[in-house]
């Protein structure tokens, strides 16, 4: 067995300990650099009523907060599962550089885990997605991007 396999592996068994001990769906993943894990989640959404507390953003907190930075850029991450559009979002804001992933988005639809609901809404215009976009205070809200643009000790990302 060769070493992502065993990184898979292991972001596997996160998943299955997760789903026994009640933390969440039967998701894991685990954030490697340089062929040791600096991160590891699992799916908590349901033991700590956090909507956004899947495997993936779980692992990269983990990461983030063990490297002491906010970029993932020369790590890698092994999921259990194809990343639903949340967290697709969060690796490529972590700028990971790969994702390994074992089973499909069409396995975990097969089991309840549909998200393909979310990939259509996305993709719609504002007005005709089924939760409600409206705009308000469009003047006030570049406020807070006009004083991030003059910043001269702001943090890029």
């Amino acid at each position: 067995m060769n070493a992502k396999e065993i990184f898979m592996n292991q972001a596997i068994e996160l998943a299955s300990e997760g789903v026994l001990k009640n933390y969440g769906g039967p998701f894991g993943a685990i954030v490697v650099k340089d062929g040791k894990i600096v991160g590891r989640g699992q799916n908590k959404v349901t033991s700590t009523n956090d909507p956004t507390a899947h495997a993936e953003v779980m692992a990269i907190r983990d990461a983030c907060k063990n490297l002491h930075t906010f970029l993932l850029t020369d790590c890698d991450l092994y999921t259990s599962c194809e990343p639903c559009p949340m967290c697709f979002g969060a690796i490529y804001w972590a700028h990971i550089k790969h994702v390994y992933f074992s089973a499909t988005q069409d396995t975990a639809s097969q089991f309840g885990f549909n998200d393909a609901l979310i990939y259509r809404e996305v993709a719609l215009p504002i007005e005709n997605r089924q939760v409600q976009f409206i705009p308000l205070l469009p003047e006030q809200g570049v406020v807070p991007f006009q004083i991030w643009n003059i910043k001269q000790n702001r943090i890029e990302y």
